[in-house]
């Protein structure tokens, strides 16, 4: 047995299910993902169990559990335990024509575990296990049941889909996507045959929904090999299908004074490789996009001033217009969307820092989720020039400031100005801003001075406000 396997609440709700299904004349065996990492000494994230009972039949077995026909029509059967586990139970079937690119149009459930297994994505999924002779033995590779090689390609390393690539890619477009996460994340080589099909497939991709590829990419930015995936990605031609912008990067000269590394793609690559296993979704995509405006904004320097230096002025600007268009056609939410492009905004005001006024220093540091604006300064400057004095500043200072010294409560607010015998009006995010400043600067400490500030910069009431 792997590490705690048999403590896991997972593998425990699904070697139940095999046991019951057993018991009941039918065949059971884990299947898929949980039995290439048990293989591989991991700690499956979870357990799939493949079965020749149909789908009805699960759902009777199991009446003191909720169940969910989650898609019955193509044999798939979920049990939810009461501690949580939730365990897909898959009938044996052979599946029919993909005329969608995504799922065959029928299926035919089947009572041999091979010919299942035949119709599966690669090799190294496509073995199934016995838990029983796994407990028995401890070897993982003595109670499995492999059809299709996968034991030798794991062992050898290799992604190979299983029958012909070209056909398992015309079942289903995403497995491009999902051949470029096993083989980064699992430091596989990508087989010839399936490489290739996959190239001549790439432009097909644009029939897979935009929040599948979301979702595939954002696997392959937050599992820890971001930097393999994406130089996958582009090997492959898919980068090309589903990020232009990104392909772009390439070849676009940075100043050496700033950039040793070299080009913006490289320096990027640099980013995802630090990215860790557990970066939140919003962090990875803004390390990958934070550079998207450059190509568009690169100016070469004036070959007549030996002084000057390659420029990207405005590209940040650029970026944020990008990244928007990016994430939209991506369908994130409005709230990553936010925080990505946010990331992206603010990514060079850290040049600043040393010389920012308190209460614009103090501003920046109350930025939504500010750890993650540092977390990227931190992945740009070690991908770059190496000098992290700008981010151990940023650190300290907002590791010492107290939440209400960044986020005071407001000494001032427009009821008070109208109170004040002021009109609300355009001019009233102005005269709170000027307040505020100044609190947070520590030159007012009570609601008078802030109500004193605004008339001496904005007249009093009586007076009207200046043109």
């Amino acid at each position: 047995m792997v590490g705690h396997t048999k403590d896991n609440p997972g593998y425990i709700a699904a070697r139940e299910i095999v046991l019951t299904l057993r018991t009941a004349g039918h065949q059971a065996w884990f299947a898929g993902g949980c039995v290439r990492d048990l293989l591989l000494g991991l700690e499956p994230q979870d357990f799939d169990v493949a079965t020749s009972a149909t789908p009805d039949v699960v759902l009777k077995l199991f009446p003191a559990k909720k169940t969910l026909a989650v898609g019955a029509h193509f044999g798939v059967v979920l049990i939810c335990d009461e501690d949580g586990a939730k365990t897909e139970v898959a009938t044996f079937r052979h599946d029919g024509t993909y005329s969608d690119g995504r799922r065959p149009d029928a299926v035919r459930f089947s009572t041999d575990p091979r010919e299942d297994v035949l119709r599966r994505d690669f090799t190294i999924n496509g073995m199934l296990l016995d838990p029983i002779i796994l407990e028995e033995t401890g070897d993982a590779a003595s109670a499995t049941l492999d059809y299709v090689g996968g034991r030798e390609d794991l062992a050898a390393q290799i992604l190979r889909a299983i029958g012909g690539p070209a056909l398992r890619f015309a079942e289903d477009k995403l497995r491009m996507l999902r051949a470029v996460r096993f083989a980064a994340r699992l430091d596989l080589e990508i087989e010839p045959r399936t490489m290739q099909a996959i190239r001549n497939a790439a432009a097909q991709i644009d029939q897979v929904s935009s929040e599948r590829i979301r979702d595939e990419l954002t696997r392959m930015l937050t599992e820890g090999h971001a930097r393999r995936a994406f130089e996958l990605l582009d090997e492959t031609g898919l980068l090309q299908q589903v990020l232009p912008e990104a392909v772009r990067l390439h070849g676009v000269a940075q100043p050496p004074q700033f950039h040793p590394e070299g080009d913006v793609w490289v320096h990027t690559m640099l980013l995802l490789e630090k990215l860790p296993p557990d970066a939140s979704p919003t962090l990875a995509w803004g390390a990958l996009l934070h550079d998207i405006g450059k190509p568009a904004t690169y100016r070469a320097p004036d070959p007549n001033d030996p002084n000057d230096r390659i420029r990207f002025n405005g590209h940040v600007e650029v970026g944020v217009r990008m990244a928007e268009e990016i994430l939209g056609r991506l369908r994130f939410s409005n709230e990553d969307i936010a925080q990505i492009v946010a990331l992206i905004k603010n990514h060079m005001r850290f040049g600043d820092i040393l010389h920012m006024r308190q209460a614009t220093l103090k501003r920046f540091l109350r930025l939504p989720r500010f750890d993650e604006h540092l977390a990227l300064h931190r992945l740009d400057c070690t991908s770059a020039h190496g000098d992290l004095r700008l981010y151990d500043f940023a650190k300290q200072q907002y590791e010492a400031a107290p939440v209400e010294a960044i986020s005071p409560k407001l000494l001032l607010t427009g009821r008070e100005l109208i109170a004040a015998g002021y009109k609300p009006g355009p001019r009233f995010k102005a005269m709170l801003e000027a307040a505020e400043d100044a609190q947070l600067e520590g030159l007012i400490s009570t609601p008078e001075e802030a109500l004193t500030i605004v008339r001496q910069r904005f007249g009093r009431p009586s007076q009207g406000l200046p043109k």
